[in-house]
């Protein structure tokens, strides 16, 4: 993700010390991002879904109201997920070009760029999302995300190892080809991480 081995080297670099917080930034990565967002977004989405199961009522707002979720499937997805997407985003991330030592970027042209990741991400994911729905691409890598019929929020990047390495290509496209400070690079894949498990919800 950064082009240095080493924080001394980063600060050879630089010409001058690390900020503290640019240091924090040099020890992190966007796995523990999409890590942290991916265990702190979907369980109040999860314990809805588990509470409205547990009484076997029904949420009106509810996509498929007759399936119902046990702790165990959901603390399942969860592992299952962790384990495929943190491996898959730590080699994607060393493809990519990530800024810390410069100034941060404005809110304007922070706004400016996440708008393009989402424009470019989103009509990426449409043909890809199409391709997988192809007669072998579905029996050989996106059936798997299908598993959960009824999906939660857990369940948004619940896939195969090889279509989370191609969406996860998608992801990173965008800041690959517009690169961003690190501030912006994470945001983009908190936001993006949230969108997707929003629109898993069910």
């Amino acid at each position: 993700m950064i082009p240095y081995a080493t924080a001394a080297e980063a600060e050879g670099a630089l010409g001058r010390p690390m900020m503290w917080a640019e240091a924090a930034w040099f020890l992190l990565c966007v796995v523990y991002t999409l890590c942290i967002v991916y265990t702190l977004v979907p369980p109040p989405l999860a314990l809805l879904e588990l509470r409205t199961s547990a009484k076997r009522t029904s949420s009106p707002y509810k996509l498929q109201p007759r399936v119902r979720r046990t702790p165990a499937d959901v603390i399942r997805c969860y592992k299952d997920t962790v384990r495929v997407m943190a491996p898959a985003a730590g080699a994607l991330q060393l493809m990519v070009g990530i800024r810390t030592g410069l100034r941060f970027l404005s809110v304007g042209e922070t706004a400016a760029q996440l708008l393009v990741y989402f424009l470019v991400e989103d009509y990426l994911a449409y043909w890809v999302h199409r391709l997988l729905h192809t007669a072998w691409a579905c029996d050989k890598i996106h059936r798997v995300h299908h598993e959960y019929t009824a999906p939660i929020g857990f369940a948004a990047p619940y896939a195969h190892c090889a279509e989370v390495l191609i969406l996860g290509v998608v992801a990173f496209a965008s800041p690959a080809m517009v690169p961003c400070h690190v501030t912006t690079f994470w945001l983009w894949f908190a936001l993006t991480g949230i969108q997707s498990i929003d629109t898993h919800s069910g």
